[in-house]
């Protein structure tokens, strides 16, 4: 007696679970966001992020939450994502933050600023440091909810027509750069230019420009920036780990049921891991492959690294004098780079100068 009455109430438990889990999948609703890329579609790393995360949300929602991703250009131009999502004009876009200086250099943080974090920091700093909290108080006054995806790690520091030996050589050189790295350079005398990465290759090889930086091998190689400029630098000091970001509408996020918020922030977080992995797995083989073609590596002067680093820092003093935003942010953001530039010294730095220098290659027999 009491055995079947216990299969009874098991097999009542049983029915409940199977029809719970469709009634809660039904109480969602079906919404479909357009999602406007900064990025051509040839880059699979940067442009696949997005899609990748789209594929996630999907996949959490059993269907019901819908992004599709558009290639830079497609239905809003590649710098101008932000006005759009701020317009609503699409409900979400995948960009550097950092592209949209011209409107506030505060902008710089959500990616990289010269001298700056390098991967882990950034997201420990937008985790664990108060960053997230600072940018989403900012981003609002644009109305916008930024989400960090995508880390693209140490960057390379471009390619260059002609060596560059003393920082006199910056002088008068047009150079595609991004961010606040272009503020940086031109107080040494350089002209930077902000192009979308899929305009680049034909503003180098008709001589528009002198020399330009994208992320780093893998994507350079794809770009074929090494048919037309042979210098290959190294590293690219203004992004020491560049972040990419989902903005989204704020009145749309805050719209979303409160379980699609989450899911769209967890798929954000994988597609930060799925970029940072892909670049780290794919830049060895594709940086052997570009000497292969004939790229010539070059590390910066430190001549020219000390120039530039004492030009970023006399910047943001500046503009963090006469902008209360910048200042807001820039203060304990540099109290925090402080603080892990102290404790990498220590263990990271340590470890790596060992193992990279060659001490950590096994004995020999």
């Amino acid at each position: 007696m009491e055995r079947r009455k216990f299969l009874k109430a098991a097999g009542i438990g049983a029915a409940a679970t199977t029809i719970a889990a469709p009634a809660i999948a039904q109480s969602n609703p079906e919404i479909k966001w357009r999602c406007a890329s900064s990025f051509p579609k040839s880059l699979d790393t940067i442009f696949g992020a997005a899609e990748y995360t789209a594929k996630r949300v999907a996949e959490m929602t059993d269907g019901k939450f819908q992004i599709r991703v558009f290639a830079g250009g497609e239905i809003v131009p590649a710098l101008q994502v932000l006005d759009a999502v701020q317009a609503n004009t699409v409900e979400c876009g995948h960009t550097a933050s950092y592209y949209y200086v011209g409107k506030d250099p505060t902008f710089a943080f959500d990616t990289a600023i010269p001298f700056g974090l390098n991967t882990r920091q950034q997201m420990a700093w937008q985790y664990q440091g108060g960053g997230q909290e600072l940018l989403r108080e900012f981003f609002k006054g644009y109305n916008t909810y930024n989400i960090p995806l995508g880390h693209t790690g140490s960057q390379m520091g471009g390619w260059f027509r002609k060596e560059i030996k003393t920082v006199q050589d910056l002088s008068g050189l047009k150079m595609r750069i991004g961010g606040f790295a272009g503020q940086v350079l031109s107080k040494l005398g350089a002209v930077p230019q902000q192009i979308p990465g899929g305009d680049i290759y034909p503003a180098l090889e008709k001589g528009t420009i002198d020399a330009a930086e994208w992320i780093g091998p893998y994507d350079d190689e794809k770009l074929g920036f090494y048919k037309v400029a042979k210098y290959y630098y190294y590293p690219g000091w203004w992004e020491g780990g560049a972040q990419l970001s989902m903005l989204v509408n704020d009145a749309q996020f805050q719209a979303l049921p409160k379980a699609y918020q989450q899911v769209l922030e967890t798929a954000c977080a994988d597609g930060n891991n799925y970029m940072l992995a892909k670049y780290d797995a794919a830049n060895p083989t594709a940086l052997r492959t570009l000497v292969g073609k004939g790229a010539v590596l070059r590390p910066f002067p430190r001549e020219v690294m000390a120039a530039c680093y004492k030009a970023a820092f006399d910047l943001y003093d500046e503009v963090a004098a006469k902008n209360e935003k910048f200042k807001k942010i820039y203060e304990p953001w540099k109290a925090f780079r402080e603080d892990q530039y102290a404790w990498f010294r220590v263990a990271e730095n340590t470890f790596d100068n060992f193992v990279y220098s060659g001490g950590g290659q096994p004995p020999k027999k």
